[in-house]
């Protein structure tokens, strides 16, 4: 890390539009405009707090894609069916690979809305006394918003319970902050940093799985057999490991 605040320090973007996160903190602790100055060690544990709440997220957002496509098989078909077409011919998956990967990414958005990483968005403070479904929220309230039971409301959502990513394909519902049944990264200027980050980590670890690999249940089990229970945390993890057999359909390159 410090070699990595070292660069940035040494090739400051001359380009405010090409600034990374890492730039923009390093940009702040220069102007010295906080109340409390910024140190170099607060830069290194807040890049550092992405890469690890961005890594533990994507991870738990596999695991729950993976055991939804075995729980769904004609979602899986359809998702490999995509991935080989598109890739045909190449050894690897690479970031410049997943551009027409669109059903792909209906997938990993209905993934997002039945288990978002997060069930409970970061705590709100309620500005003015108000009233929300016939509750009074008094002023200064702290409000924790359950993005887990707003995403399976059957009042926003027809079948809300099934997996179901054609539901995306019009694109009326993204999860950028501006649909409110939808959120499970947040919205508004505490949104989730790191959503870019994850998302490509997912996109890239998923695309290598579903195209290099068949998956089975081990033992022969069947997909009805599989333990969908849900444990409870500041991420929502399927309760027991989830535990697949490969089968090689493109041979990994070697070298």
């Amino acid at each position: 890390m410090d070699a990595v605040v070292q660069e940035h320090q040494e090739n400051r973007a001359a380009d405010d539009d090409k600034e990374d996160l890492l730039d923009v903190l390093l940009r702040i602790q220069r102007e010295g405009h906080l109340q409390f100055p910024m140190s170099t060690d607060n830069i290194k544990s807040a890049v550092g707090d992405m890469f690890a709440g961005g890594s533990d997220t994507s991870a738990t957002t596999l695991i729950w894609t993976m055991a939804e496509l075995l729980k769904n098989p004609r979602v899986m078909r359809k998702a490999q069916d995509e991935v080989r077409r598109a890739l045909a011919g190449q050894p690897n998956v690479t970031e410049d690979s997943l551009g027409g990967l669109n059903y792909m990414r209906l997938v990993i958005k209905e993934v997002l809305r039945l288990h978002p990483p997060a069930p409970l968005l970061l705590p709100r403070e309620c500005m003015n006394d108000c009233r929300v479904l016939g509750f009074d929220v008094p002023k200064g309230t702290m409000v924790l918003v359950n993005a887990w039971a707003v995403s399976r409301d059957p009042a926003h959502w027809d079948a809300a319970e099934e997996f179901i990513p054609e539901r995306f394909e019009r694109g009326e519902v993204d999860f950028k902050g501006a649909d409110m049944e939808y959120t499970p990264f947040g919205a508004g200027r505490r949104m989730c940093p790191g959503m870019s980050f994850g998302l490509a980590n997912v996109e890239l670890a998923l695309a290598g799985l579903l195209y290099h690999f068949d998956w089975e249940l081990p033992g022969g089990a069947q997909a009805k057999e599989l333990d969908m229970t849900e444990k409870m945390g500041v991420t929502v993890r399927l309760r027991r490991d989830l535990l697949l057999v490969p089968v090689v359909r493109v041979p990994l390159p070697l070298d």
